[in-house]
């Protein structure tokens, strides 16, 4: 029995160093970094003297945020802007390449008019909040302008009419603070709430076994988890913490996801196979709740069942082949669990989320069982 155990465990952590081998992987191939190094520095030609200000030829002054907020972190990674300055008003701000959720980036890039129009120091005095639903590219975006205006400002001495007085081009990079952070973040409650709640949801059931107890977790877990403050394990996530790591000022806000990451990845190895997605998992807490409508449920047959989880198989092998080759990473940004950002989630997400739930009313967790990629990287360390 001992030995079974011993075995047991041996498989486990072997499958748990082949999926991080393979996140680790994804990751480099996708964002060129690991944990926050960039590894395609070591392989770029050697920089300009400045690459961080540019003159363009109609006299506009363009301030790129690449090299001086290396360390300002979205939820996908970096994200660098190009601030074009004209007669000492923001005239445009642009957007670098980010790995980015493109719906909730555009939704971010709504604070770029806040800026607009605006003197250096105007700008870089602006009070400027993050949108709801995309608050991680958002205070990036904050950030980056913070530390592009600040550069900005440093190098020209802006007269009164607009024009630049003088221009020192080899002004040093503005990065963090004193300390090298890029401060604070502000994580407010919600953070702090959403770590309590995946703390009740991690600890609770190893020693409770109680069924109202349970569905007051699951309540919990679609409230707080979900619609609030959009808390989940996904291929994001994953990406996220495995190309930029996690800095110190972050530490905050990333509680709780890294949590649920131990759970997810950890927990199996202790034999408790399936907790997060059992305790933990918003959309399947919705699903869950959502079987307790009706207690007819529509009988699949054995052959079937197997049948489903060869295609599950198969959709994950084809999204990992899609992901590991660079064919097509956006996928990615598309579960279902994005549905519960519904300010930012695109229509068709929303929708099939929608359709799920309502078929969770007769078939126990569908997407759970069936379909999510992200269950079927967990279900592989299991």
């Amino acid at each position: 029995m001992v030995k079974r155990q011993r075995k047991g465990f041996v498989a486990r952590l072997l499958s748990l160093v082949v999926v991080v081998l393979i996140l680790a992987a994804a990751a480099i191939l996708r964002d060129g970094r690991i944990l926050g190094h960039d590894l395609r520095e070591a392989h770029e030609a050697k920089a300009l003297k400045n690459d961080t200000l540019e003159v363009t030829p109609d006299g506009a002054f363009v301030v790129s945020t690449k090299p001086l907020a290396k360390d300002v972190q979205g939820y996908g990674g970096p994200v660098p802007l190009k601030i074009h300055i004209k007669d000492g008003r923001v005239a445009a701000v642009e957007a670098e390449p980010n790995a980015e959720s493109p719906d909730f980036f555009n939704r971010a890039k709504e604070l770029f008019n806040h800026w607009q129009n605006k003197s250096v120091d105007e700008a870089l005095a602006e009070e400027v909040d993050a949108v709801s639903g995309a608050t991680f590219s958002s205070r990036a975006i904050i950030a980056n302008m913070q530390r592009g205006l600040a550069y900005a400002q440093k190098c020209g001495q802006w007269g009164e009419d607009g024009s630049v007085g003088a221009l020192e081009t080899g002004a040093s990079p503005i990065v963090g603070g004193e300390d090298g952070s890029v401060g604070a973040l502000e994580t407010g409650a919600s953070p702090i709430v959403a770590l309590v709640v995946v703390l009740l949801g991690a600890v609770v059931p190893l020693f409770y076994n109680n069924r109202r107890l349970h569905l007051v977790q699951l309540a919990v877990n679609v409230v707080v988890l979900g619609l609030w403050t959009g808390t989940f394990v996904s291929y994001t996530l994953f990406m996220r913490i495995f190309a930029g790591g996690v800095s110190l000022s972050a530490i905050g806000a990333f509680a709780a996801p890294l949590l649920m990451l131990i759970v997810a990845l950890i927990y199996p190895l202790a034999g408790r196979s399936g907790h997060y997605c059992a305790n933990i998992c918003p959309f399947g807490s919705a699903q869950e709740l959502a079987g307790k409508l009706s207690r007819r449920k529509l009988r699949i047959t054995p052959r079937v069942l197997k049948l489903l989880s060869v295609l599950r198989n198969l959709l994950w092998g084809v999204l990992m082949a899609l992901l590991l080759t660079g064919t097509c990473t956006a996928w990615i940004d598309y579960e279902l669990f994005t549905a519960f950002l519904y300010s930012s989630a695109s229509v068709w997400v929303t929708v099939l989320a929608a359709l799920f739930l309502v078929l969770s009313v007769w078939v126990p967790r569908p997407y759970c069982r069936f379909v999510c990629p992200t269950g079927a990287l967990i279900k592989s360390v299991e």
